[in-house]
């Protein structure tokens, strides 16, 4: 099934595609060094979080993004090139832990990034590029591509930005982060294509996920620890832990399996993994990081009005987590993911009442929401799993009656999209 009508984009020249209806090669898994690298992007995620907790106004959101993408661009450049190529090798375990040490000195840049470290945060983020290159560098044409765009242009846009005052800065800082994000984009049809391993793939992505979802728990219980933990207290970590849970359930209950199940049947892998997995999941990690940001807000003091920017943040980040389910299903599948996006909508517009009440009401009523929609989705995907097998049992009975043996058979990959 093809999921656009657009040209497919490749992220690497000289490497062939792959069919989806070819036989693949033995699973790929991830890798030890993979999981050792994330630890790194555990730290700097928090470090993210903690620049948006003392500012999350619109200019606070609009630094902590712009600072956030070269740390998620680095981490999507390592999983790719050990998404197409065998790194459990000597040679590879090493670039993997070079990129690893340039990405915690991003992280340690990341507090002072607008101050004094801007230097570090942009010299670590070009050798961390320069590395992943070199791991790629007997491939063909490596260089006109986004890993060349890493090195060649985003990489010295980020240190010349260090040397600058505050706003030129901002200004170098957001033209790398967009060059970044644009590469796949600008060179899809110059460079010939991928073949990514379907396994491989969303397993990483959804590692990432969840070490975002775990800076929720960090939001929680980072605040908790310090306070008095009265009865109002223990209850808003209670309802905080159930927003992150409903989160979690949306993504690894619901999507997860949908989102590897489009990368093995679609005629262009490349376009599935550019949308749904580099595009679609920093969407999905920056909801995560303003609602795990917000929870450091509520718990502290349950009964105190939040204000506008902790409100934004808790509900904002849901609406837009939410909403980007129904970018990636649509993608996916060309249908609409109506329970999500309708959700998504409700968690908008009660945000402006919700700046006025207790901290409690505010993570109360965004909890009944998640809980809501979690139940009627689970309803609506046992509705689908009852239709298929009368379906199927409709199909068997038929099969087994003479009078049905010149019916047409199904068409070969027309099995339904598992329910997203």
């Amino acid at each position: 099934m093809s999921t656009t009508g657009e040209s497919p984009e490749p992220e690497l020249p000289g490497t062939e595609p792959r069919e989806p209806e070819q036989a693949g090669p033995e699973e790929k898994r991830v890798t030890w060094a993979e999981l050792y690298f994330d630890l790194v992007f555990v730290f700097a995620i928090t470090q993210v979080s903690g620049l948006l907790h003392h500012h999350h106004d619109a200019a606070g959101l609009v630094r902590a993004l712009v600072v956030f993408v070269p740390v998620y661009w680095c981490w999507v450049g390592t999983t790719v090139q050990a998404n197409i190529r065998d790194v459990d090798n000597l040679r590879d375990r090493l670039g993997i832990l070079l990129v690893g040490l340039a990405g915690l000195f991003m992280a340690l840049a990341i507090p002072g990034a607008y101050g004094g470290r801007g230097v570090l945060l942009g010299a670590a983020y070009w050798l961390a590029r320069l590395v992943l290159l070199l791991l790629l560098v007997r491939v063909p044409g490596v260089w006109r591509g986004p890993y060349g765009v890493g090195v060649l242009v985003s990489g010295p846009l980020l240190v010349t930005g260090g040397l600058l005052p505050d706003g030129p800065r901002l200004v170098l800082w957001t033209v790398a982060a967009l060059c970044d994000l644009a590469a796949p984009l600008v060179f899809r049809r110059r460079l010939a294509k991928v073949a990514y391993h379907p396994e491989h793939m969303p397993e990483r992505f959804a590692l990432f996920l969840l070490v975002a979802l775990g800076e929720s728990i960090v939001g929680i219980g980072g605040t908790a620890a310090s306070a008095r933990l009265d009865v109002a207290e223990l209850a808003a970590v209670a309802v905080a832990f159930t927003i992150s849970a409903g989160l979690w359930w949306q993504y690894f209950v619901y999507a997860a399996d949908a989102m590897r199940h489009a990368v093995v049947i679609a005629d262009s892998r490349r376009d599935v993994v550019r949308r749904i997995f580099q595009y679609g999941h920093l969407a999905l990690v920056a909801g995560v990081i303003g609602v795990a940001v917000g929870f450091g807000e509520t718990v502290a003091d349950p009964w105190q009005a939040l204000g506008p920017g902790s409100v934004t943040l808790l509900y904002g980040g849901c609406g837009l987590y939410l909403l980007t389910f129904g970018y990636t299903r649509w993608m996916m599948f060309r249908q609409v993911a109506s329970t999500r996006i309708a959700a998504a909508v409700v968690a908008l517009a009660l945000l402006p009442a919700m700046v006025r009440l207790p901290a409690l009401v505010v993570l109360s009523t965004l909890a009944v929401l998640l809980v809501t929609l979690n139940v009627l989705e689970h309803l609506r995907v046992e509705r689908a799993a009852r239709s298929a097998a009368g379906a199927s049992a409709a199909a068997s009975a038929s099969a087994s009656d003479p009078a049905s043996v010149a019916a047409p058979a199904p068409a070969a990959g027309s099995a339904p999209a598992p329910v997203e």
